[in-house]
């Protein structure tokens, strides 16, 4: 009896972490998240440097289909992300998206990096003002790498905490593109 007991139990809190992290999973990716309007036009009004210093407006890239990837060089996640989004970044640019990494880092720490394992999009460095942005456009957590994709009207059409697989990135761009 007691072992069937301990099995039981066992089986239980297995369940309970099973549907806790289906509920932490679908929690962190939210489709057509609630941005206000007032965050997406502090996006496009910002400039942030990139890893030479140069500052770079991302009002530059209004009107394209936009994905912010919210990174940093200490973060294995983060990295293990990086190529995937070249690989998007090269497949789709000719539709229209722009991939712009900005790194919660350093510009010495991100053009180390970007010197060694260069991106196809740009790199852009941010200090508490990139981390407000972050938080701004859903980011609650502060946690890296949180991703913004939005279409050509600037409208945010998901959001997520954590790595995107490339299949699932590479469905919502060409998604997006169509419309």
């Amino acid at each position: 009896m007691n072992r069937r007991l301990t099995w039981l139990v066992i089986a239980i809190t297995i369940a309970v972490a099973m549907g806790a992290g289906i509920y932490v999973a679908e929690f962190q990716r939210k489709t057509a998240p609630e941005i206000a309007t007032n965050a997406i036009e502090h996006l496009f009004a910002a400039k942030l440097p990139d890893a030479l210093g140069n500052p770079r407006p991302l009002e530059q890239w209004r009107g394209t289909i936009l994905a912010i990837n919210f990174w940093a060089t200490c973060c294995p996640p983060c990295r293990e992300e990086m190529p995937i989004l070249s690989r998007l970044q090269t497949k789709h640019a000719g539709n229209g998206v722009q991939i712009v990494g900005i790194a919660l880092d350093t510009a010495e720490n991100v053009a180390q990096y970007a010197a060694m394992r260069p991106a196809s999009y740009p790199l852009l460095t941010g200090d508490a003002n990139a981390t407000n942005l972050s938080r701004l456009l859903g980011n609650s957590q502060l946690a890296l790498p949180y991703t913004v994709v939005f279409n050509r009207d600037g409208t945010a059409e998901m959001t997520r905490l954590g790595r995107f697989s490339e299949a699932e990135l590479d469905s919502l761009l060409e998604k997006i593109a169509r419309q």
